[in-house]
This record gives structure tokens, C-alpha cells and sequence, in this order.
């Protein structure tokens, strides 16, 4: 999930129409591959291939968090990736996109509302020290004392203890499915509590994890580097003696890297990166899988008066083409889904959606009804698909008679005008991260717990509800019942409104890097298997 003013570049009418001629290029031949090499895997890193090297990673935008460095404060996915090279969690995520061990090796539930975490004796801080029960106790405390935007996540929890040297129990106030998926992304990581609370430590300046790598240097929004974290279990098997990891926000500029070698892995996000790759030499582009999703954002607060209006809203999302914006932004390689991410067990199915039924007619009499309507769309370049997908909604759209106007603008800008309060934009596009439990993304639809929606949506108290339930509710058929309401009250009030699933493309240098990247992610974590890449 991306997380703040207006003085973007507005598109004029030529350069919208030549970058959807551009889209529309895509075809199923070109789009990035989604074979698997393993089950579950796009690639596996081979222990033959030559290690030892220096390994050169692009991507797209740096960390930008107001609170520094402190992974309690992570707020967007490239944060949660680049620090959780340094930081590990209790649980992780495996390529199945199941709750795997990790800091705890294993855990009982001795009723649905207890958590025993048995603690893995060899987990050391990159400053020498081991884990403790006491570290894992404070950081869950800490999270839940200072809150942030991951807290709501964690669910009731009504108590922390150290129960043994190396366990911990946690006691929630009631049931609450997606906990154990909860702790598996960076904003949960166990931290070294003695350290911070003495002072010896900054946390939001210094990366102090018991992760396999430590940060040694960085200049904001142009590099880090990282060196191996001799204390972790992985730290003799690394295949690359450092880690470079280049900021590089234009697209072309990391695929040009990976054809003359000068990157050795890169987050490419388009797939028309594919094509222009595809007669490279020894670089391979794929499609990882994601249950992230891009969606729009309506604003009902402080955007145009109409916007107020729920019928408009869902007018405005009633027309949106989702088939069309994956066959032109995405080169049919993705699919259209509710607020749950397609694919997870229980989501709904965004074909049985209010919205899907896609009456052109029905809409344009709403949007007549009130004499026409004119907005801007405002979309970061961060990401290029962003604007191809403006662009396709500008051309739905204008079939209603509301003329949009896109406005194209860097990410502290879109920032300022989106997240901003007021907030200052009609609609605008980003995109969520959509975890490992399909009830998880759904507290953004909640102002009051997601924080940063409450500028531009007002919710419900009867989507709230809905959203309480899906977290008690345990896996299964009940759950799936409450999703499919869920799914469709917030399809209805159409204050954010779910597009399609948003695969990453990633490529690599295949003469000098041989990586391991699972098909699926649900956290932004396409360096989720960094420790079993080879770098020559």
C-alpha cells in the first residue's frame, strides 16, 4: 500500500492517446511468463552456478517513511521489502502463501483466542546479541503502545508474556483469523528492545535485526548497501559476498540495465518492459503473481460536490471496464476482484459484483441527470501501468459523459494531494498489498482503523461490521458468506473501488544472478528468497 499536494503534469489529449496505443501493443506473446520451474516457484536458484559476487538490484522508489527507519512505521511495500532484509518476523509466508515459521519455529493454540510461540535459539541481532522472549514481548508491545498503521492489523490482543526462556504467549480478547498472517510482514518484527529502550540504539536511523543482512550504507532515493549479517544461520551459504540495491524510478532505465548487465536484478512493474526485453541476451522476465491489487479512490469528502452522492460514485464504477483495462494495461495477465484479492480462500468473486453487470446505459442516465460531470485522476510515475490505466478509464468513462483529466505527478506530490488533509484530488489510483489472509486488506476500508482513508472516505457503519465479522469468522464456508456481503456494500458505496490484481514483472541477468522467486507474493517481497540467490 502506498501511502501524500498537486503540481503534477497534466496529460494532454495527444500523449494520453499514444501512450493507450503503446498499451494496446501488449500481446499474450510478449506478456512476461508465468511457467514455473518448481511447484510454486518461477525460479530456483542453482547451487552450481558461480556465487560470491557482488549482487546489483534496481528498483523502482526508496523507503519514504516519516518515521525513519523503524519498521514499526513501514507503510509501503519497498519499505517493508528493503527492511525486512535486516529484519525477520515470527511467522513468514511460504510460496503457497500459507503462515510458515520463521523467528518462532513452531506454535500451539491451546483455544482459539491463545498463541504459544516456541522461539528459535539461534536467532542473534547483527550487533552480537541473541534473541530473547523479552525482545519478541516489547516489540509486539511497543507496536501496540506507539500505533501505527500495521496495529490494526494485529487484531484484540489482550495480552503479551514471556511464558519460558524461548516462548511466548499471546492472548487475544476474541477470535481473530488473521493473526498469525499478521505477523509475517515487516511492521511485526522483533526488534532488540534492551537496546532501543537504553537508548544505545536509534531504531529510526540504524537497522538492528537478526535478518541476514545489515545495512552499511545509504543515500535517500539512490542506493543502499548491505553487507551479510555474520551472526545469522544463512550467513556462510550467501551466494553474493554484498548486496547493492540502486533506486532507479524510470522504468526504461532498469530494463537497460538488465540488457548490458549493469544490474543483475530489477523490478520492471510494466509488462511492455517484457517485449522490449524479450530478444535481450541472458535476461529472463516473468510474471510474479500477487493478491495486490490496484483500486481507485472516489473522493467523497473534499472532491467534487457530486462525489457525495452515492449513486454517481457507483455510476462512475459501474462503467469502469475491467476486462479492457487487463487486456490493454496488463496483456490479459491478471483479473479483476473484489475488496478480498482474488484467488485467496474465501475471497468473493468480483464477476458477482453489483458493479459487474457494467450498465453503460444505467450509468450515463445518473451522470445526465446531473448535467455532466468533469475530474481530475491523479497517478504517481512511479509506476507506468498506473497511467495506461488511467487512460482506459478516461475512455469508459467519457461513454457516461464525465470527461476526466489525468493528471501524471511524482509520489510526494500524489502523496501531499491524496493523504493530505484536506485531501485534494477527485479520483486517483494506487494499489494495496493484499497479504496472505483475505481478511487483512479489508480494514482499509474502515477509515477509523486505516487512518489514511479518512480523508477522502467517509464508510459505514454497516461495512465496519462486516469487516469485524470477517475477522472472526474462521476460514471457510461462514467466512465466505460474510466476504460476498462484504464485497458487494463496498462495491455499492464505491468510495474505494477494486480494479484488477496487480502481478509484479521482475527480469534478471541470467550470465550473472541465479535467483529463487516464488509465483505468488502477498507482501511485496519479490526478495522474499534472498538468501538462496547466487550472484557471480
Amino acid at each position: 500500500m502506498h501511502t501524500a499536494a498537486r503540481a503534477g503534469v497534466a496529460f494532454t489529449a495527444v500523449a494520453v492517446l499514444a501512450l493507450t496505443g503503446c498499451a494496446a501493443g501488449a500481446s499474450p506473446d510478449t506478456e512476461p511468463t508465468q511457467d514455473e520451474v518448481a511447484p510454486g516457484f518461477l525460479a530456483v536458484s542453482d547451487d552450481a552456478f558461480d556465487s560470491g559476487g557482488d549482487l546489483i538490484v534496481q528498483v523502482d522508489y526508496d523507503t519514504a517513511e516519516a518515521s525513519g527507519l523503524d519498521p514499526q512505521g513501514a507503510a509501503t511495500a519497498r519499505s517493508w521489502m528493503l527492511e525486512g532484509l535486516s529484519y525477520e518476523t515470527l511467522t513468514t509466508i511460504d510460496e503457497n502463501l500459507d503462515v510458515a515459521p520463521s523467528l518462532a519455529t513452531s506454535w500451539e493454540t491451546p483455544s482459539d483466542t491463545e498463541y504459544v510461540f516456541t522461539l528459535a535459539d539461534d536467532a542473534v541481532f547483527s550487533n552480537g546479541r541473541a534473541m530473547t522472549a523479552a525482545d519478541v514481548v516489547g516489540s509486539l508491545q511497543r507496536l501496540l503502545d506507539t500505533p501505527t498503521t500495521w496495529t490494526g492489523q494485529l487484531g484484540p490482543i489482550a495480552s503479551i508474556e514471556a511464558t519460558g526462556d524461548l516462548e511466548v504467549t499471546v492472548t487475544l480478547s476474541e477470535p481473530y483469523a488473521p493473526f498469525l498472517a499478521a505477523l509475517a510482514n515487516t511492521p511485526a518484527a522483533v526488534l532488540p528492545m534492551a537496546e532501543i529502550e537504553s537508548g544505545e540504539i536509534d531504531i529510526t536511523t540504524e537497522m538492528v535485526g537478526t535478518g541476514p543482512l545489515v545495512a552499511t550504507a545509504h543515500r535517500q532515493d539512490e542506493e543502499w548497501t548491505f553487507e551479510p549479517n555474520e551472526h545469522h544461520p544463512d550467513a556462510a551459504s550467501l551466494g553474493f559476498s554484498s548486496l547493492t540495491i540502486d533506486i532507479v524510478g524510470d522504468e526504461a532505465t532498469r530494463a537497460a540495465a538488465l540488457r548490458d548487465g549493469s544490474a543483475d536484478f530489477a523490478v520492471l512493474n510494466s509488462i511492455d518492459s517484457a517485449e522490449l526485453l524479450a530478444n535481450a541476451k541472458d535476461v529472463t522476465v516473468v510474471g510474479q503473481r500477487n493478491t495486490d491489487f490496484h483500486y481507485l479512490m472516489i473522493n467523497s469528502l473534499t472532491g467534487d460536490e457530486a462525489l457525495q452522492d452515492q449513486d454517481v460514485r457507483f455510476a462512475i464504477n459501474s462503467a469502469i471496464d475491467r476486462d479492457a483495462i487487463n487486456e490493454l494495461a496488463f496483456g490479459g495477465s491478471t483479473s479483476a476482484t473484489g475488496v478480498t484479492p482474488a484467488g485467496l480462500p474465501d475471497a468473493c468473486v468480483a464477476e458477482d459484483l453489483p458493479s459487474a453487470a457494467r450498465d453503460v446505459a444505467a450509468a450515463k442516465a445518473v451522470i445526465d441527470e446531473i448535467g455532466g460531470l468533469e475530474l481530475d485522476l491523479v497517478v504517481y510515475t512511479d509506476e507506468p501501468v498506473l497511467a495506461q490505466i488511467a487512460q482506459v478509464m478516461q475512455q469508459n468513462l467519457a461513454e457516461i459523459g464525465v470527461t476526466v483529466e489525468i493528471q501524471q505527478v511524482d509520489y510526494a506530490t500524489y502523496s501531499a494531494a491524496v493523504y493530505g488533509s484536506p485531501a485534494d484530488f477527485d479520483l486517483a489510483l494506487s494499489w494495496f498489498a493484499g497479504y496472505a489472509d483475505p481478511a487483512m486488506v479489508t480494514t482499509w476500508w474502515n477509515p477509523e482503523v486505516a487512518g489514511f482513508s479518512a480523508v477522502f472516505m467517509k464508510g459505514s457503519d454497516e461495512l465496519d461490521g462486516l469487516i469485524a465479522d470477517g475477522y472472526a469468522t474462521a476460514p471457510g464456508a461462514d467466512r465466505a458468506a460474510v466476504f460476498e456481503k462484504l464485497c458487494a456494500v463496498a462495491d455499492e458505496q464505491s468510495e474505494m473501488v477494486p480494479l484488477v490484481l496487480r502481478p509484479s514483472t521482475i527480469g534478471w541477468n541470467t550470465a550473472s544472478l541465479s535467483p529463487t522467486l516464488s509465483s505468488d507474493e502477498g507482501y511485496g517481497n519479490f526478495l522474499r528468497y534472498i538468501t538462496q540467490f547466487r550472484a557471480s
